[in-house]
């Protein structure tokens, strides 16, 4: 995985999925962010691309949140997002948990970097306050 930076769409992953979300049509969008959210809770050991992914699509069900922050960053999706369903917070929550748990590659890339493991609590926290 080509990494820049520590940002939840900082990296090679994470930027080819705000693209796949592009192209797809606005109708559809949500549909994906769903997807990739559920991937990330399937058995077994969470693959570092598939848990980017889901970090990137957990950033943007929490930019719809209240004090959730913008993606602003060039590597996040250019066009807009529908009004994403809440049912999807607790989603991104259980996918962010699945991100930081035994079984995920990132999480073993990660895990000596506090600023990165701040930044995920920091997520999902305003995914938990949201519900």
């Amino acid at each position: 995985m080509g990494t820049w930076d520590i940002g939840h769409f900082d990296n090679d992953t994470a930027a080819d999925f705000s693209g796949r979300l592009d192209d797809t049509p606005e109708g559809e969008r949500e549909t994906v962010i769903r997807t990739v959210l559920e991937l990330a809770l399937a058995e077994g050991f969470l693959d570092s691309d598939e848990a980017a992914e889901a970090v990137a699509a957990a950033a943007l069900v929490a930019s719809q949140c209240p004090g959730g922050e913008a993606v602003t960053t060039a590597y996040g999706p250019d066009k807009s997002l529908p009004v994403l369903a809440a049912e999807l917070r607790p989603l991104a929550v259980k996918a962010l948990d699945a991100v930081l748990g035994d079984d995920s590659e990132l999480r073993e890339l990660w895990e000596d970097n506090e600023e990165w493991t701040s930044g995920i609590a920091r997520l999902r926290a305003v995914l938990v306050a949201a519900g």
